[in-house]
């Protein structure tokens, strides 16, 4: 068994070229509601899940984006709720949320 259950890493990139990037499209806003909510529900810490920041992950296009290891599923999401359905679908039960399932194909 690995020492987290989950790992969720979200890109928080920030570009300054006029570039797109996580970063400008609420990320961190993201990434804190995330953190909140995994502590919410008792699902942080050792065997459970850890919520991390990440530099460029390479997929800008489809930004903004988390990855969840070590499944490897990457989502791209719009909003607090979408970060409520990935703690609540993937996080707790296991099961991967199609809907905001980043192609397979996005790059930067």
């Amino acid at each position: 068994m690995s020492y987290y259950k989950h790992h969720l890493f979200f890109c928080l990139n920030e570009r300054t070229n006029g570039e797109a990037c996580c970063a400008s499209q609420g990320a961190q806003a993201a990434f804190d509601h995330c953190k909140t909510r995994v502590k919410a529900e008792d699902l942080a810490g050792p065997g459970g899940v850890r919520v991390n920041k990440a530099g460029c992950l390479d997929r800008c296009a489809g930004g903004p984006v988390a990855v969840v290891y070590p499944e490897g599923t990457w989502y791209t999401y719009v909003d607090a709720s979408d970060i409520d359905e990935i703690v609540d679908v993937h996080l707790k039960r296991g099961r991967v949320v199609e809907r905001l399932l980043l192609a397979p194909d996005v790059g930067r």
